[in-house]
């Protein structure tokens, strides 16, 4: 248990810290602002390059109750940094480089750190831990994702049935609204499906997602007005188009052999693309660990592993994140690695 209260402690100190330095940057500007923005960028970059740190438990199955006590403060720290954020960036107080600034800099927390931490709790077996992530993720306006991420994305990963996986060729800007509203329709058909074969009368989780939302937006009023509005649904929308960026980088290109109609080979390691640099591993909660994440969805973030013949990004995550953005450049680094993984594998070829 001591090992594992030390692994979680990096973990910790590297996801806390921005909250610190956005809280000042949104309280008083100036230095502080890019001090914030500065940490999810250049920091966690330079960092990642620098050394490499093995942080595997002894007993990577090994329960993590510190990891679940940190998912906690995260959720907890970002229901305060997003009104922070929304008042900070309309009250008029700070020059315009400051806002730009506030704005990126949390919105990359927002679109890294707590996108990445939603992700962990829906997967928990603790019910007040899967609502925080739920609303986690409704406070970002991407409710639905809750629900579409664990019954379709898990359910279909890298083949033509999840939104949420990019087939080779395809560029972010065609990828982004075919996973907003695709997993937005998807997630409902599924979801009607259960509560269908379960004769379930309770509350439609999507009634929460879009009351939830409204009443978001109707506090983002509060404190901000029109202007205040205008800002979280900026942030929301920065925040959640991080989250499918992630997505289309992590399974862009790979496929799963159909057996039969509808049916698909079992999701395994080769279907998700990974990242082993330390620090951004820290800081989005060993998301870049993807394929593991696959295999063993409910395993606790800390023992997540990347072992031979996991597929591998040239970079980290948020890197390849932002070389996406570059669609003629992706497609140089990336294309050449799908098809080297289709021979090597003889895996299937893009559908």
């Amino acid at each position: 248990m001591q090992k594992t209260t030390h692994i979680v402690r990096f973990f910790a100190v590297t996801t806390l810290a921005p909250v610190v330095l956005l809280t000042l940057g949104a309280l008083f500007g100036g230095v502080w602002a890019v001090a914030g923005f500065l940490y999810m960028t250049a920091l966690a970059y330079a960092l990642d390059q620098l050394i490499a740190l093995a942080t595997q438990p002894e007993n990577p199955e090994a329960e993590f109750p510190d990891a679940n006590a940190l998912s906690a403060i995260l959720a907890l720290a970002h229901f305060a940094l997003l009104p922070l954020a929304v008042w900070a960036l309309s009250n008029g107080q700070f020059a315009f480089w400051e806002r730009v600034f506030v704005f990126f800099g949390m919105g990359l927390f927002f679109g890294q750190v707590s996108n990445s931490n939603a992700h962990e709790m829906v997967h928990r077996s603790d019910r007040t831990l899967r609502r925080l992530g739920t609303w986690v993720y409704i406070t970002l306006l991407f409710g639905h994702h809750a629900t579409a991420h664990v019954r379709v994305h898990h359910r279909y990963a890298a083949s033509p049935e999840d939104p949420n996986s990019a087939p080779l060729g395809m560029s972010y800007y065609r990828f982004l609204p075919r996973a907003w509203f695709g997993s937005f329709k998807a997630g409902l058909r599924a979801e009607n499906a259960m509560r269908q074969r379960a004769g379930s009368t309770d509350l439609h989780p999507y009634a929460l997602y879009l009351g939830g939302a409204v009443a978001c937006l109707g506090l983002a009023f509060v404190i901000g007005g029109f202007t205040g509005v205008i800002k979280y649904i900026l942030l929301a929308g920065y925040a959640s188009a991080q989250l499918m960026l992630s997505d289309y980088v992590q399974h862009y290109g790979l496929r799963r052999r159909e057996i039969s109609e509808g049916r698909y080979d079992p999701v395994g390691p080769e279907h998700s693309w990974n990242s082993p640099q330390w620090f951004t591993s820290l800081l989005m909660l060993n998301a870049p660990r993807h394929s593991d994440h696959h295999a063993h969805p409910m395993k606790p973030y800390p023992a997540l592993e990347i072992t031979d013949g996991m597929p591998q990004l040239p970079r980290s995550l948020p890197a390849m994140a932002t070389l996406a953005l570059i669609p003629p450049l992706w497609r140089k680094v990336m294309d050449p690695r799908v098809a080297r993984l289709v021979q090597m594998r003889g895996s299937p070829p893009e559908a």
